[in-house]
């Protein structure tokens, strides 16, 4: 899939993987004191005051499930609807402060941002002002555990966090308020173990979960695990700048999701380090994909996920989209149209996977496979 071409300012060539020095130490101030940029946070919530107290968080839309199942490009369409706002990558790393840190950007730009190939190799073109999954920033502050394998990373209708309750909230009504729009877009990968205690929080929340063949999807992600892994081979600030916004998916630090199953977690790190990458990838999705399977026969969550497949995202994209608008109560405002226009099958790479290794993909995903329709 591809995301439109940017007008005039785009480049062809692929962006860097390679973290500049200013953005490396900013990110490394924000990682070694929490606790300071918490409060900062606060701070800049009781200037505001005035200026956000009339904004309500209102059906917010969460983008969530494993990499590389099409979660940017549904992100990027739906951020391009003028009733959305999501972070953007101006906004790191100073996320805890998207005010402050906004009104210092604007004021130290660089002239017109150049669209580049992002580092993912993948055809999506980004500028500072496109849309990116940052929030997982602030869930690792106020959850330091949460992406400790031997740790389960589910949070739950049980879940109570006052502290970042307050604080997770006040940050989306100063990001409405930035950005000028009256609905919060956040992607997030983690979010699929955290949809009951988000429907907690807001009851009213619409999910969007997309999911891809096991195969087209496992061959993505070793694909991307190996070019993040030569990547911070290369250079250790790499390494940094996942950890710091919260990426875990590729890389030397790569992370399974416990969905509360430590049992699953530990052999799915075992075969990744035994190099066995696909059985690995396929205990991994058959583990996040279960996990969703049972959120979307609970009664009482069901009605607020809608699964994307890939596969009909990639047929029919003007479809595919129309229904996620439907779930999230959003006017087409021309998405539809701009769906069948800029989306279509990935070329760049072909999946090669010896019959040992499409035999283990198989036996470890058939049974969750089926559960979303295939065969």
């Amino acid at each position: 899939m591809t995301e439109a071409a940017r007008p005039a300012t785009s480049s062809s060539r692929p962006a860097s993987p390679e973290i500049d020095a200013w953005t490396n130490a900013l990110g490394g101030l924000v990682e070694r004191f929490p606790d300071l940029w918490v409060r900062l946070g606060n701070w800049e919530t009781r200037l505001l005051d005035d200026r956000i107290a009339g904004a309500a968080v209102d059906r917010p839309i969460y983008v969530a499930g494993l990499a590389r199942s099409g979660s940017t490009i549904l992100l990027e369409l739906l951020a391009r609807h003028p009733d959305t706002a999501s972070h953007r990558y101006r906004d790191f790393p100073m996320v805890p402060t998207p005010w402050t840190w906004s009104w210092f950007v604007d004021r130290a730009g660089r002239g017109d941002p150049v669209a580049r190939e992002r580092a993912h190799r993948d055809r999506i073109k980004v500028t500072p002002e496109s849309p990116e999954a940052f929030e997982e920033v602030l869930w690792k502050i106020f959850f330091p555990k949460l992406h400790e394998p031997s740790e389960s990373a589910v949070l739950d209708q049980r879940t109570e966090h006052p502290a970042f309750e307050a604080f997770y909230r006040d940050h989306i009504r100063k990001l409405l308020v930035l950005r000028g729009a009256p609905r919060y877009l956040a992607k997030g990968n983690y979010n699929v173990t955290r949809l009951r205690y988000l429907k907690k929080l807001f009851p009213d929340a619409r999910f969007v979960v997309p999911i891809r063949e096991p195969a087209g999807h496992i061959a993505s992600l070793m694909n991307q695990h190996r070019l993040f892994s030569a990547a911070g081979a290369e250079d250790g600030r790499v390494v940094d700048h996942l950890r710091r916004s919260g990426h875990y998916e590729f890389g030397p630090d790569r992370r399974p999701i416990n969905v509360g199953d430590a049992r699953t977690t530990h052999e799915i790190l075992a075969l990744w380090q035994a190099g066995e990458e696909a059985a690995g990838w396929a205990a991994y999705w058959a583990s996040v994909y279960e996990h969703l399977a049972e959120a979307t026969a609970e009664p009482g969550l069901a009605p607020a996920i809608h699964v994307v497949r890939y596969e009909d995202l990639c047929s029919d994209p003007g479809g595919a989209i129309s229904a996620v608008l439907e779930h999230c109560a959003l006017e087409d405002n021309g998405l539809t149209e701009t769906a069948r226009a800029v989306i279509s099958p990935p070329t760049y790479y072909e999946p090669s996977f010896t019959a040992a290794e499409s035999a283990a993909i198989r036996d470890r995903t058939a049974a969750v496979a089926a559960r979303f329709s295939y065969g």
